[in-house]
């Protein structure tokens, strides 16, 4: 939904056009970098002992050299821990010495905690007065110098420094400052690194860090079209991308810290300015990008399974009046012969905009639940908004229930009033156990008075429309019913007494320094257990996404879907994410993609952006061009705005046929698109991903942000250009094949850029040589598309005499809460395939074939690329036995044709073969060959 800070920019009230227009210009163009601090701030600490703890990590003490009142006074006595955690992990914690500091709760992202301060140590490392000394692991060495203490971390395979934390006077940041309310702590860094990361933000130079770019983390409700300015989600993680002498090498740094934060990135240094809570740093040590998501996900929690269904098409909107409108919206996309597997509404079924609520005039219980049970009968599925504000509502058995179990955020020992828009609101607080408890009741109740599939949870910043505390006006209506709903219009006084609203360090939030508790909760607000909003803020829609999922994990059993917009470091655990109210621009399409890379990064794989823009009506040829990249985004939804007119994918005609196009690829891909989210659910792998994580050695990659990667081998290369026909693309060296044409390729032995035609209807997407792609015919659902026949496509590179070839497959009951092989509700099959002495090979291992067996699902079709010789005879055996009854059995040859290189590659002839009217289940083993005859 549209954020009060940026209202939609074409709406029907000339006022509201003039209001919209002064907001965009006050954050966007009115953004400022933060303000620098002071050059230097003390004189850092200084080490006086090390020693080794029971647990195999070392703790030493740390003494403040010099005083400064800075930001505050030094906190004059620190305690580091150091701890390799495992093979590929070290931690380095750092906090104050004599009492306990705010930490992002551990029962919220599960870790190792360190040992209570006055635990007692075991064996002393003795400190002399410049001492330089290490604490190996496998991989990391932990390196540090006594005084002024910093410390390093290196790799000990090739002795590159990873983190360095020494300052002295020519650097232009301090030594470590570390007050209640002011951290900073600096590393030097290559200027050839390339860093991606840090997170929420819309970056418009692309997915690598671009030095001196603001980069703020701090939960906030700012349109995504704002610029370099903190959004809604904190992810203090960075990923580093070395390549030296042709060796390339990526490691991870994370700060799990969820306080307020600047960080300054300036090419051969990043500094973070953290405004409270510990420095709690993880290295990951790679070497492989995908090795770090591996590591990093290992710790904050593997990305959350999905339903197979998620993987089809949403549609949305916000302004669906009533069920009529919804009904019709379905019908159209069944008429226009579009996939469509989720419908949606966003707050139009509520009464009154209250959660867990119907509207009873339009959206009346009977007449919904038969279109429910309509939907469910065809597969398609329907998921609802609720938004974390509860109305303030004496009649409202949702308010009336929670204030009975005390579960709202207090201010002054009185729930936190603000308002969203029903008007005036209490915010749950999801920190209090008796909060998650009532929460999950409420989805039951709702659950019951409607049967839906899956929540959107929205405005989870959280999102006021109000600043301050306030009050309800009496004798007044608020709000008034007419205009928009996101004026404030309680009676409000700004809170800036304490020094949690009005912090010493300014960070830069919302892009122009606005007070950190502006259109939000009050910082100064207090949580369960007496922790303060100041600490706990960016937290907020992370644990409202825990308690929603234990809600909906509850239900009957089945696997929870959810979309947040608020994330934090683990969010990927429990849902999926969309990128915000964007715009329906040419800007915002091409945004969309780093935005989708970096949440891949982040341990939240799937992700995707409004398509054709959330505000205002996009022109006809975004819209194209949008669905084209679209239908390839991890989650795949169309949404609007109340104030823009309609943008279903029916409304062209042109867009229709593009749609088509487009997610008739992406349902034929589900098989594909699945068993990605089944390795993303055990390894972290993202779905979408930079080329650089299948090609770490190729730089010329290292900062391409207008292609990506479905997997390590399907490109998508999108149209992201005003009136473009053709599309620039880098290639990057071997055989790719066009996946819409598969007689269609590139080749060549160094990588290239080639020009591609991409008229209106078109979208270029090329699978890579060495692969074994599943796929499927579609389908208007994934229900519908799942019960085809399987058809595997084998690349080999273009007229091999001699190859290799993998792919694999998981298929599962996929409503089921886990995801994993076992119990006879799931199926996973490894396929290989070679090319060697004349002879083509492919075959399959399976691992628990009953399930796929009982869904009688089989591969009907092997289409073979990059043949260098025409094919022989086919023998087929499943389960070791020869196929007796091969009648059925068809093969055709055709001669692929390839983009020319100078290199002489693309001069190979090269074969297709096509071998159809097979039935090889796809829960036995089986084995495909003939003999490839050589080409004259």
């Amino acid at each position: 939904m549209i954020s009060p800070t940026n209202p939609p920019s074409s709406l029907s009230v000339s006022s509201l056009l003039l209001g919209s227009f002064l907001v965009y210009v006050s954050v966007v163009c009115s953004a400022k970098s933060p303000i620098p601090a002071p050059a230097k701030i003390g004189e850092g600490y200084r080490l006086v002992s090390l020693q080794e703890s029971p647990d195999g990590g070392f703790v030493g003490f740390l003494q403040v050299k010099k005083t400064s009142n800075i930001y505050g006074p030094d906190i004059p006595n620190l305690r580091i821990f150091v701890k390799h955690e495992t093979e590929d992990r070290l931690r380095v914690h750092i906090t104050d010495a004599d009492k306990p500091r705010w930490e992002v709760p551990y029962n919220l992202i599960l870790r190792e905690e360190p040992p209570p301060l006055k635990q007692a140590i075991g064996k002393s490392r003795k400190i002399s007065p410049i001492s330089v000394s290490k604490i190996s692991g496998n991989e990391l060495i932990f390196s540090y110098t006594s005084d002024p203490f910093s410390f390093s971390v290196e790799r000990k395979s090739n002795g590159q420094t990873l983190f360095n934390t020494s300052s002295d006077d020519s650097d232009p940041y301090n030594n470590l400052v570390f007050k209640d309310q002011y951290l900073e702590i600096s590393t030097k860094l290559p200027t050839d690194a390339s860093l991606y990361g840090l997170g929420e933000n819309t970056q418009p130079h692309g997915i690598k860090l671009y030095p001196n770019d603001p980069y703020t983390l701090w939960t906030t409700d700012v349109s995504a079209i704002n610029l370099n300015t903190d959004l809604y989600g904190s992810h203090p993680v960075y990923m580093d991308l070395r390549n030296v002498g042709g060796q390339p090498s990526a490691h991870a740094v994370l700060l799990l810290n969820s306080n307020g934060m600047d960080v300054f990135y300036t090419g051969n240094s990043l500094t973070y300015r953290v405004i409270g809570g510990v420095l709690d740093f993880y290295f990951f040590s790679g070497p492989s990008p995908l090795d770090v998501v591996n590591q990093y996900t290992s710790l904050i929690g593997r990305p959350a399974p999905m339903p197979y269904w998620a993987f089809g098409f949403h549609q949305c909107r916000w302004g669906y009046h009533n069920l009529s409108v919804v009904e019709d919206v379905v019908e159209n996309y069944k008429k226009a012969q579009i996939p469509l597997d989720v419908i949606w509404n966003d707050d139009d079924h509520m009464d009154g905009h209250k959660d867990f609520t119907l509207n009873p005039v339009n959206y009346p219980r009977p007449k919904l639940l038969a279109f429910l049970d309509k939907i469910h009968s065809q597969g398609m599925k329907y998921v609802v908004l609720i938004d974390p504000g509860i109305a303030v509502n004496s009649s409202y058995g949702v308010y009336q229930r929670g204030i009975a179990s005390d579960v709202f955020i207090k201010y002054q020992g009185e729930p936190y009033l603000a308002q969203v828009w029903p008007g005036a609101v209490n915010f749950p607080d999801y920190l209090n156990p008796k909060t998650v408890d009532w929460w999950v009741d409420e989805i039951r109740r709702f659950h019951e008075l409607v049967p839906v599939d899956g929540l959107w949870i929205d405005m989870n910043e959280a999102s006021n429309f109000c600043t301050g505390l306030c009050k309800i006006p009496k004798g007044k209506q608020c709000p008034t019913g007419t205009g928009p709903g996101w004026i404030c219009c309680l009676e409000c006084k700004n809170i800036t007494k304490t020094r949690w609203d009005d912090p010493p360090y300014k960070i830069n939030a919302s892009g122009t320094r606005v007070p950190i508790g502006y259109k939000t909760i009050a910082t100064s607000a207090v949580h369960y257990n007496g922790v303060l909003e100041y600490n706990a803020h960016s937290l907020y829609g992370f644990s409202e996404t825990i308690a929603t999922h234990k809600g909906l994990q509850a239900l009957e059993g089945k696997r929870p879907f959810i979309l947040s917009r608020s994330t934090f470091i683990g969010s990927g655990h429990y849902a999926a994410h969309w990128t915000g109210d964007n715009q329906g621009t040419w800007n915002d399409l091409r945004y969309s993609i780093s935005t989708m890379l970096n949440f891949g990064i982040f341990g939240v794989p799937m992700v995707g952006s409004d398509i054709c823009g959330f505000y205002p009506q996009p022109t006809e040829e975004l819209c194209n061009r949008w669905i084209e990249l679209g239908a390839f985004y991890p989650f795949s939804r169309d949404h609007a705005n109340y104030y823009s007119p309609r943008q279903e994918l029916y409304v062209w005609d042109t867009v229709a046929a593009s749609a088509r196009n487009a997610l008739g690829m992406r349902y034929k891909l589900l098989p594909y698109l699945y068993t990605l989210s089944y390795e993303a659910h055990n390894t972290g792998a993202p779905i979408a991903r930079p080329l650089f994580f299948s090609f770490p050695s190729y730089t010329e990659c290292y900062g391409l942000s207008t292609q990506f990667l479905l997997g390590s081998s399907l490109m998508v290369s999108p149209v992201l250009e005003q009136g473009a026909t053709t599309v620039k693309a880098l290639f990057p060296p071997g055989t790719w094949y066009s996946i819409f044409d598969m007689t269609q390729g590139i080749t060549s032995k160094v990588g290239q850029y080639a020009t591609l035609d991409a008229p209106l209807n078109v979208v270029n997407v090329h699978v890579y040589e060495n692969t074994i792609l599943p796929m499927q015919q579609g389908g208007m659902t994934s229900t519908e598309a799942r019960m085809t026949p399987y058809t595997l496509v084998v690349t080999f590179p273009a007229g091999a005499s001699d190859g290799q070839a993998r792919g694999n497959l998981f298929v599962d009951e996929d409503e089921l809460p886990e995801m994993k092989l076992g119990g006879g509700s799931s199926t996973y099959v490894d396929f290989y395939a070679t090319l060697s002495r004349n002879k083509m090979k492919l075959w399959s291992e399976v691992q628990e074939g009953e399930f796929a067996l009982s869904k009688g699902w089989i591969i009907g079709k092997v289409a073979v690329l990059g043949l260098g010789g025409s094919l022989g005879a086919i023998e087929i055996e499943v389960d070791g036995s020869t196929m007796v009854d091969a009648s059925n059995v068809e093969a055709t040859e055709v001669e692929q044709k390839f983009i020319k290189e100078s290199d002489g590659v693309g001069e190979r002839k090269s074969m297709m073969v096509e071998v159809t009217g097979l039935a090889l289940p796809i829960g036995k083993k089986f084995v495909l060959s003939w003999q490839v005859g050589v080409q004259g």
